[in-house]
């Protein structure tokens, strides 16, 4: 049976959503979903171009507020990044496991425009890494 998973972040704009989208391609019938405490607007437009990079399209991605899956139930809650760990609000729904995986964020990044891309390349390179070993771990049906 497929698993469900959440990912919060505080914009979801970056961190959670290159987690959301690497999942899925590990396994496209996991149930992934990702939003953020204070949702942006959009997902950072450089967190696209990093994970079309990678053979990942993120066209259609757009930030989801935690609120709306507060009743839901998930096999994992996972923060990304440490404002959301503090914040995370209290799910109605049943959760079996909560988890933190800290990363940077890259949106902070700042020096020229190449510096700011590698930044988003290093974070993304860290999630893809430490969500492939959560993947294979913890997830893979064997």
């Amino acid at each position: 049976m497929s698993k469900k998973i959440l990912i919060l972040c505080t914009g979801n704009s970056c961190r959670s959503q290159m987690a959301e989208a690497v999942l899925h391609s590990f396994d496209p019938a996991l149930h992934v979903y990702s939003a953020g405490t204070h949702p942006a607007y959009d997902v950072h437009p450089l967190t696209i171009l990093v994970m079309k990079e990678i053979g990942v399209e993120m066209a259609e991605a757009r930030p989801k507020s935690v609120d709306q899956f507060l009743t839901q139930e998930f096999d994992y809650v996972i923060t990304v990044c440490d404002h959301a760990r503090e914040a995370c609000p209290a799910f109605s729904g049943k959760v079996l496991n909560t988890l933190h995986m800290g990363f940077d964020d890259p949106a902070s990044a700042y020096g020229s425009e190449e510096d700011v891309v590698e930044e988003f390349r290093r974070v993304r390179d860290e999630i893809r890494s430490a969500f492939s070993e959560f993947y294979l771990k913890v997830l893979k049906e064997k």
